[in-house]
C-alpha cells in the first residue's frame, strides 16, 4: 500500500470568485487551490499560510476548516488526506516569485471552475468548495496538534 499523503488547501473567497492556482503537473496545466505538503513540524494552520503564500504570494489567516478528504488517485494508487481550511486574505507580495511548477495565481467563480472540471487537479477540488458553499465549517479547536512539546506541558500541569 502507498503511504498517505498529508496535504492542506486554502479556500479563499472574495466577491463570488476563489483564489486558485494554475500549476504544471506531469507537463499538464491543472487548476488547483493553493495546497501542498505539510511539512515536518508545522502544524495544519502553518502549513496552509505558507503554501498559499509560496503559491499565491498572497498571505493567508485560516479562520475555520471546511473539512477532511481522502483521495486515491485512479492511476498511480497515491492516496492523499486533505485538510482544507477557509480564511482572510491579506498583503499581497506580487513580485514574489511564486513555487516551482505555479504558473499563475487567478480568480474564478464556482461556475468557472465547474466549466474547467476536467483540468481540475483532483475531485477534492470542487467538493470542497462546494461543501464550503453549503456552510460546512467547523472551528480551528477540532484541529489538535500533539507532540513532545504538548505532552511535556501537559505533565507539568499535572504535576503542578
Amino acid at each position: 500500500m502507498k503511504p498517505l499523503h498529508l496535504t492542506v488547501a486554502a479556500i479563499i473567497e472574495d466577491r463570488n470568485r476563489f483564489l486558485m492556482v494554475e500549476e504544471t503537473v506531469q507537463d499538464e496545466l491543472v487548476i488547483n487551490q493553493p495546497a501542498g505538503h505539510v511539512e515536518p513540524g508545522e502544524t495544519l494552520q502553518e502549513a496552509v499560510s505558507r503554501e498559499t503564500l509560496e503559491e499565491t504570494a498572497w498571505h493567508f489567516s485560516p479562520e475555520t476548516l471546511v473539512g477532511l478528504y481522502l483521495w486515491e488517485h485512479p492511476d498511480s494508487g497515491e492516496r492523499f488526506l486533505r485538510a482544507v481550511f477557509v480564511g482572510k486574505h491579506f498583503d499581497h507580495e506580487p513580485k514574489q516569485p511564486l513555487d516551482t511548477g505555479i504558473e499563475r495565481a487567478l480568480w474564478l467563480s464556482r461556475e468557472e471552475l465547474q466549466r474547467r472540471g476536467p483540468q481540475l487537479r483532483s475531485p477534492m477540488v470542487l467538493r470542497s468548495i462546494d461543501d464550503y458553499l453549503a456552510g460546512k465549517r467547523y472551528p480551528l479547536e477540532v484541529v489538535s496538534h500533539l507532540g513532545v512539546a504538548d505532552l511535556l506541558e501537559k505533565a507539568a500541569k499535572v504535576s503542578n
